[in-house]
């Protein structure tokens, strides 16, 4: 088969695509390497700031579209999978669509139907947007209005929105909050995938024996920290290591390259990561193939979704609970003799669950789905 991805996020289209290559089949990164991570990819769509890097970048798509046609199937990161506006991106879909067999969506960032879910009051108890019924912190931050969420709110949006899910023949989803909103509108046409972990290239380093002291990391996304609610998680651990200052130590990251931020978090016992998900996600994710104990969201509707009901390794930390973060950080201190085997726990559901060759298998038998002949 032959896959064209367009776009990508935190590595998820890159790992796929060197995961189906040593499956046997032709695979295309076309991304600007999430940015600041400096990602993988075989086409490169960096885009420079300013009116001199929008014209280069402009440019470096039109050279790059004839490279882009002619495969079984095109995955696109998102609705927004190139950093240019709608109507920019409506016109280079529809010329994708037109070039190749099968366009596919992949469900793995804030779009126009996730941000709906969010906002019904039924979908989740909880979001990036809404805790209960009242706005989360992010809504009204400096960073909402950086990034400007207001525009899913606009027409154009929407119109963008409702262009991009009739031209796809099918979305794939990565965390449980995606394929919960985007079930009710696409039906059989949708599936969840899961996150694709590369756990040969992740070194597993076990935990013999309890630790002197507890290492905690956390990664900071400099423009994404409050919508993450990793300025709660961090308050929380800088609490904790107060309160328990000689067998803690803190690890805090922000805004690494991919490889260099795998590398720090290492030799830490315990990540800290996304505190309005259901989902672990990829940081969680692959900390836990290295060894580490994830203080994240996993849900009893996440773990209903995987049919995991044995295994359920991650510390789950509600932001509705007021001092929930405090309680399960203290209970891993106190209880760190536990953290040897939660370490091989949370490995062996990363393998079991996200390993890259399961996750790439689950898109592969998506597609073929897709291109049988309708009856």
């Amino acid at each position: 088969m032959k896959i064209l991805f367009a776009g990508d996020a935190s590595n998820m289209h890159n790992t796929l695509a060197r995961e189906l290559r040593r499956m046997g089949h032709e695979a295309i990164v076309a991304s600007d390497g999430s940015r600041w991570m400096n990602t993988g990819r075989d086409i490169n769509l960096e885009r420079k700031p300013g009116k001199l890097g929008a014209l280069n970048y402009l440019m470096k798509i039109r050279r790059a579209l004839p490279q882009m046609t002619g495969f079984d199937i095109v995955e696109i990161a998102s609705p927004i999978f190139l950093r240019l506006k709608p109507h920019r991106i409506a016109k280079v879909f529809d010329y994708l669509k037109q070039n190749n067999r099968r366009m596919v969506l992949s469900a793995l960032a804030t779009d126009m139907v996730y941000y709906d879910a969010c906002h019904d009051g039924h979908t989740f108890r909880y979001s990036d947007y809404m805790l209960g019924n009242e706005p989360s912190p992010y809504v009204g931050s400096s960073e909402y209005i950086a990034q400007q969420q207001d525009n899913w709110k606009e027409p154009f949006m929407r119109e963008h929105s409702d262009h991009i899910l009739a031209g796809i023949d099918g979305a794939v989803t990565c965390l449980y909050e995606y394929y919960a909103a985007y079930k009710p509108l696409l039906g059989d046409r949708v599936v969840y995938a899961g996150l694709p972990i590369d756990t040969e290239a992740l070194e597993f380093r076990p935990l013999n024996e309890a630790p002197s002291k507890v290492r905690l990391f956390i990664g900071i996304q400099r423009d994404r920290h409050v919508i993450k609610g990793t300025d709660r998680l961090l308050a929380a651990m800088k609490r904790v290591h107060d309160r328990y200052p000689g067998i803690t130590e803190l690890e805090v990251v922000e805004n690494l390259p991919y490889d260099e931020y795998i590398a720090r978090m290492r030799d830490s016992h315990v990540i800290l990561d996304q505190l309005y998900s259901y989902t672990p996600a990829t940081n969680a994710l692959i900390a836990m193939a290295q060894g580490l104990v994830a203080v994240s969201g996993a849900e009893p509707e996440y773990y209903d979704l995987i049919g995991e009901t044995v295994n359920k390794p991650v510390i789950n930390v509600s932001p509705l609970v007021e001092g929930d973060i405090d309680h399960k950080l203290s209970w891993l201190i106190e209880h760190r003799d536990q953290l040897p085997q939660m370490a091989r726990a949370s490995r062996a559901f990363v393998e079991k669950h996200n390993a890259a060759h399961i996750v790439a298998q689950r898109y592969l038998d998506f597609w073929n789905s897709l291109l049988q002949p309708q009856e």
